[in-house]
């Protein structure tokens, strides 16, 4: 049950994510699926709250002494992000957030993705549904990845 909470949390810190706790789960040899779907819940926790909040205590901070630079660094990058995402991705911006989440690449991850979709007013549901679809991919990737699989398709190719 340790294992299970570990992986839970791991897949919750901003950053590493699920991407860590899928191998994590692995490298202990717990069961796939189990491990799989608690990195999904812990993963995907923090996004309804990332969504609401974090906007919002971006523009509180961004004028704070100490914390204002920073913020406001965060609010411009994001819009800008943002803006160019929606620029290239048009009309196939929930498409484009999902593979963003689930590209499992540093800083792509549903953190990034949820405060990403926030700034660019996408509604609720088609970000956290977007988020989770990325989500659900990125596991996916690591599962196989973690497993031996792309090696072994690298080795039957090449």
């Amino acid at each position: 049950m340790t294992n299970y909470l570990i992986v839970f949390f791991i897949s919750m810190v901003p950053l590493i994510e699920l991407r860590a706790a899928v191998p994590y789960a692995i490298a202990l040899g717990l069961p796939l699926l189990p491990s799989y779907i608690i990195a999904i819940v812990g993963n995907m926790l923090p996004v309804p709250i990332i969504y609401l909040f974090a906007r919002k205590v971006l523009i509180w901070g961004k004028d704070k002494p100490y914390i204002g630079k920073f913020f406001t660094f965060c609010l411009e990058k994001g819009e800008k992000g943002g803006k160019k995402l929606q620029a290239k991705a048009g009309r196939g911006l929930f498409l484009a957030l999902l593979l963003f989440v689930g590209i499992p690449l540093p800083g792509t991850g549903a953190w990034t993705g949820t405060l990403a979709a926030s700034l660019l007013d996408m509604d609720f549901k088609s970000s956290v549904l977007a988020v989770m679809l990325g989500v659900i991919l990125a596991g996916i990737i690591m599962g196989a990845a973690s497993a031996g699989l792309f090696g072994a398709i690298g080795a039957l190719i090449f």
